[in-house]
């Protein structure tokens, strides 16, 4: 039996990230992730059902990061749905807000959203065993459909939407793959063997 191992992933979004400064407040939020909109940045078509971070806040220890790095340090932090970073999950998506710290990277992330600079979100995640569904679609193309994240582990304003950094694990396409060529198979030799009672 081969052993499962979860592939940490990256995901971005074109919502929109906003900065509120107002009684030395610096409140900055967006939406990580949405529900039932299809990606248009890799290359098959991948849709997250309403439900797939059920639980998974609760167990995650989530970072907010700038740009996916955390060598730069941390805008706020998430353990098990406490912390500076405030997660909430709604009928659009992932929410994230917090405070942007008085350090040179929080000045930096505030900088670049009032410049528009910064304008769009991004998470990354690892899914649950077994909880994606990978389909070929009439126009040839892959359609991955998840229903349950294992974890999240960081929501990130980011500079644009570079899906080519993005890892991905195909190893439920594969699976599918093989299924469509026993199904394929199974169906050749169905209909073979009605031609041959025939003596066609």
């Amino acid at each position: 039996m081969s052993e499962h191992k979860e592939m940490l992933e990256q995901r971005n979004t074109t919502f929109p990230v906003s900065v509120t400064e107002e009684n030395e407040k610096r409140t900055v939020e967006g939406y990580a992730m949405l529900f039932g909109v299809k990606s248009d940045g890799l290359d098959f078509e991948e849709v997250i059902e309403r439900g797939a971070l059920d639980g998974v806040i609760e167990k995650s220890d989530v970072f907010a990061l700038l740009n996916h790095n955390r060598d730069r340090g941390i805008l706020a932090r998430s353990v098990n749905g406490k912390g500076s970073l405030t997660l909430t999950v709604d009928s659009k998506g992932l929410k994230y807000r917090f405070e942007a710290p008085r350090t040179m990277l929080g000045d930096e992330l505030l900088e670049n959203l009032r410049r528009n600079e910064i304008n769009q979100s991004s998470f990354a995640f690892t899914v649950a065993d077994g909880e994606e569904k990978w389909e070929r679609m009439k126009n040839g193309k892959w359609k991955r459909t998840i229903s349950q994240f294992a974890r999240i582990y960081d929501v990130s304003p980011v500079y644009n939407a570079a899906y080519s950094k993005t890892t991905v694990s195909m190893r439920g396409k594969e699976q599918a793959e093989r299924e469509l060529e026993e199904r394929k198979e199974v169906n050749e030799e169905y209909y073979n063997n009605i031609i041959n009672s025939l003596n066609i």
